[in-house]
């Protein structure tokens, strides 16, 4: 029988596609940069701590080593970690201090999370930060299954349109985080809450995503000026 680490258990890519290579919007540091840590995958993540030419493929083989699950990867010891073809001492204690500062972080966490239950409360959690900003923030509220808050990361920064707005982005960062459900919100900076077309048919398409994906789309909050409109208590974008 074959034990968690039994490194038979994954099968190494060969050639390994070089960072290089990829096209810079795929590079995963780059696309730190553009979209946020939430918006990253699992194997994007280890590839930038990894930070080796042929970082991306690597992390997928350090995933498929611990079983694809990304609880057990703090089990694995470093004597396991460098017997990956490409991971030497740094790579390998890089690893091991991003996972070990994200158990501290955990075990400092607050124990009991801010619940939202209503319209009111998802826009108050986010309002004395949005209202004022001068450019259109798109955030998201991620709940669990409890609706208890898990994060509530910047997902997009400019105006809200389909055009600009990728729905992928979205539920990578509710994925991310394990999220059983999310609500969308977005500041007008003229300080009029009052819903466009645009945010309308946005929000039809992210819902229809949610649909498919099994990622409950609860709500589209726009914030203005000490006031807010909820997209689902107006019937609107398919809420």
């Amino acid at each position: 029988m074959q034990t968690l680490f039994d490194l038979s258990r994954y099968t190494p890519q060969r050639p390994r596609r070089l960072i290089r290579d990829l096209p810079v919007s795929e590079q995963p540091l780059n696309r730190l940069y553009q979209v946020g840590t939430t918006s990253l995958s699992t194997a994007e993540l280890i590839a930038t701590v990894l930070q080796t030419k042929d970082a991306l493929d690597l992390a997928h083989e350090v995933l498929q080593a611990a079983g694809g699950e990304v609880d057990r990867l703090p089990g694995l010891t470093r004597q396991q970690l460098k017997r990956l073809p490409g991971i030497g001492d740094a790579q390998a204690a890089r690893l091991q201090a991003a996972l070990e500062l994200g158990r501290r972080v955990l075990m400092h966490s607050p124990p009991d999370r801010p619940r939202v239950t209503s319209p009111a409360d998802a826009a108050n959690l986010v309002m004395a930060e949005m209202m004022g900003l001068e450019q259109e923030h798109l955030r998201l509220i991620l709940l669990d299954t409890r609706n208890g808050v898990l994060a509530t990361p910047t997902i997009y920064i400019g105006n809200l349109n389909t055009s600009v707005v990728r729905i992928g982005e979205l539920f990578k960062a509710a994925l991310a985080y394990c999220a059983a459900a999310f609500i969308i919100l977005h500041n007008h900076p003229s300080g009029d809450p009052s819903p466009s077309p645009e945010d309308c048919a946005v929000t039809q398409q992210i819902v229809e995503a949610g649909k498919l994906l099994d990622v409950d789309v609860l709500d589209h909050i726009v914030i203005g000026r000490m006031r807010f409109v909820s997209l689902k208590e107006r019937g609107l974008g398919g809420l």
